[in-house]
């Protein structure tokens, strides 16, 4: 018993010395923790597979992101504008390092990461800092901003307390005030000069370097008890604005010589540009078109001065004004204005760029009594000419019918006005040859009517008309056009015409 006893003791002695030496020698240790990897560097984040796990507090200030909550593209779409070479996704594989620069040396210009396996951890340094440099305020931050974008504005930026004393300014200002007094800036002497009347916020630069002043843009900001000025400049938009004054200037100068009445009117409707041409044909008075009235008080003082037609219904004349406005805006307007004291005028609506609107008025009085006169005349020689016994008809260069009596059109019972199309010789030969049958003759007159150069004049007999020979005298014409005229004679020759060339039927 006893050696059983002690044997189960010795047993159970060893076991335990066995145990105890087995855990010495392999220690339980707890898994360590993400922290272990944070650097003590105040801009420093760390995530775990994608998500951000841990973020030092002025991290998590500045760049607004939470452990748990944000991801690793909320941090590059942050960066990405300082950092082009920020990478899309977190470094993978067992272990890298990577060292990524800014594009400029203004705050954070140098971001490293460093990776392995799931986890990754992005530093952000400010190497322009001194080392060591101790932790700063978000306000601190912010007011660094501040300073950096008012060094660097390129816009003179200034303020002014109540009594107009400058109180404050930026370096572009600075530099703008050395440029043009050649001293440092004093509180008490305005950099620019007086305003301009017609545009108060304006003002001038004057620089004794350049042989134009710099023009700028006041934009002014009232706040508390103080005034902040941005001045931006304008030099570009003055030169233009001179540019079209002297275009504006040449046109009137060229509009002033023409016969033909001008009047430009805005988008606004009001009139800008009228010609001295305009006065005299419309009687209106300089001073009315120099305070730039409107379509409508254009059109009414016109109405007044007896200078267009006289309204059939006055109800409706603000209607009548409205349509020929509109349909000169979109250029289809053109009519003939009969005054009552007979001149007459040829107005045109044209649509201008930007909106505008130009009207054309043109003294018509000398064409349209020429015109008459002309017409008449034709009448005239029309009526006359119908009153000879002889059938006449004339045929352009090109063999077209393009007069005829009335002789005519009862000889051979045809009337070519009654006609949509043209009636050409070869038509007036068919039906010629139609009473008197085919012959030489008739193709001789066609290829005279057609024929060009110098031309002689002659006749030929073509057939009997009631018992008496009919011949066909053929007359060379101003232009090219060609005379034919058919005469009955009571004998076979008529000495006063020799024929050109002998033609057998």
């Amino acid at each position: 018993m006893f050696d059983l006893l002690e044997f189960t003791v010795i047993s159970c002695t060893a076991l335990v010395c066995v145990g105890l030496a087995v855990w010495w020698t392999n220690p339980r240790t707890p898994r360590a923790e993400p922290t272990d990897w944070i650097d003590p560097d105040p801009l420093a984040l760390l995530f775990q597979n994608g998500m951000l796990h841990h973020a030092t507090d002025q991290a998590r200030a500045l760049l607004s992101l939470e452990p748990g909550t944000h991801f690793w593209d909320d941090l590059r779409d942050q960066l990405l504008t300082r950092f082009p070479d920020f990478p899309a996704n977190p470094g993978t594989g067992l272990q890298g390092h990577t060292t990524l620069q800014a594009l400029d040396r203004c705050g954070l210009d140098q971001a490293e990461i460093t990776w392995q396996g799931p986890r990754c951890r992005v530093l952000l340094q400010d190497l322009s800092a001194p080392p060591h440099a101790p932790e700063i305020s978000a306000e601190q931050a912010e007011l660094q901003i501040l300073r950096r974008i008012r060094d660097s504005a390129p816009d003179p930026v200034w303020q002014e307390d109540e009594s107009g004393t400058i109180s404050w300014y930026n370096k572009a200002y600075e530099n703008l005030y050395f440029q043009a007094h050649g001293s440092r800036v004093d509180p008490g002497r305005s950099l620019f000069s007086e305003s301009d009347c017609k545009h108060p916020n304006r003002v001038i630069l004057n620089n004794g370097k350049r042989e134009r002043p710099d023009w700028y843009q006041l934009a002014t900001v009232q706040t508390d008890d103080v005034t902040v000025y941005h001045a931006t400049c304008i030099n570009a938009v003055t030169v233009a604005e001179d540019t079209q004054r002297n275009f504006v200037q040449t046109l009137a100068k060229t509009f002033a010589h023409l016969s033909i009445g001008l009047a430009i009117f805005d988008r606004d409707g009001q009139l800008t540009i009228f010609n001295p041409a305009l006065v005299d044909l419309t009687g209106l008075p300089a001073h009315f078109l120099s305070a730039r009235p409107t379509m409508l008080s254009f059109f009414d003082q016109l109405r007044e001065n007896r200078r267009m037609p006289e309204p059939k219904n006055y109800h409706n004349w603000r209607e009548e004004i409205a349509s020929v406005i509109a349909a000169a805006t979109d250029g289809r307007y053109q009519e003939t204005w009969t005054l009552e004291s007979g001149q007459t005028y040829n107005v045109k609506g044209r649509p201008h760029p930007d909106g505008a609107t130009a009207f054309l008025i043109e003294d018509i009085s000398a064409e349209m009594t020429l015109t008459r006169n002309f017409r008449a005349e034709l009448e005239q020689g029309q009526v006359l000419l119908d009153t000879v016994d002889e059938a006449m008809v004339v045929f352009s260069p090109t063999g077209v019918l393009t007069f005829c009596n009335a002789s005519y059109r009862d000889m051979w019972s045809v009337d070519p006005d009654s006609s949509f199309a043209d009636v050409l010789i070869r038509d007036s030969v068919a039906i010629w040859q139609e009473r008197f049958g085919a012959s030489r003759v008739w193709n001789s007159i066609e290829e005279f009517v057609t024929e060009f150069g110098e031309r002689q004049a002659w006749n030929i007999p073509v057939g009997h008309v009631d018992g008496a020979p009919l011949r066909c005298y053929l007359v060379p014409l101003p232009s090219g056009s060609t005379l034919v005229q058919f005469r009955q004679h009571a004998a076979a020759f008529d000495p006063d015409t020799k024929p050109r060339r002998l033609i057998v039927g």
